[in-house]
């Protein structure tokens, strides 16, 4: 079963949970070819469950676990807030990998998601730019 993991760690990042969870974005999820949605929701707003006519990806959604491990092996392609130690983790288990960066923060983010796209180990991006269902979604390795 193809399936995406998304994860905010220990923070909270509503704004790319709702992008992720739209029905837009599971409309393009279930395009690629995936069946499965993980949202790892840390400490922001567990999303609602969709209406029964929204497209058959399932989702599964949490606030923390002890390991993410289960998750990351089991993803096709992770999409994670830029935290160090989101970011390092999911590399280590050489998943593909989307960061976001929250606009909302300031902080290392754009630093780190530049430095680490340049090393050719990420693609990243913001909300707004609506990575699932952008025209730019060729783009993205999902």
């Amino acid at each position: 079963m193809k399936s995406m993991f998304i994860t905010v760690s220990t923070t909270s990042f509503d704004e790319l949970i709702a992008a992720a969870h739209s029905p837009p974005a599971l409309q393009a999820l279930q395009s690629r070819g995936y069946q499965k949605l993980v949202l790892q929701v840390g400490w922001g707003s567990l999303p609602q469950p969709q209406p029964s006519s929204s497209p058959a990806a399932a989702v599964e959604a949490f606030r923390f676990k002890d390991l993410l491990a289960e998750e990351l092996q089991s993803a096709d392609l992770v999409i994670s807030h830029t935290g160090a130690g989101s970011c390092l983790e999911t590399l280590e288990n050489e998943k593909p990998l989307i960061v976001v960066i929250n606009d909302k923060l300031m902080n290392h983010q754009l630093e780190l998601a530049k430095q680490l796209h340049r090393d050719g180990c990420v693609l990243y991006c913001n909300c707004r730019d609506n990575l699932l269902v952008s025209e730019n979604a060729s783009d993205f390795p999902i």
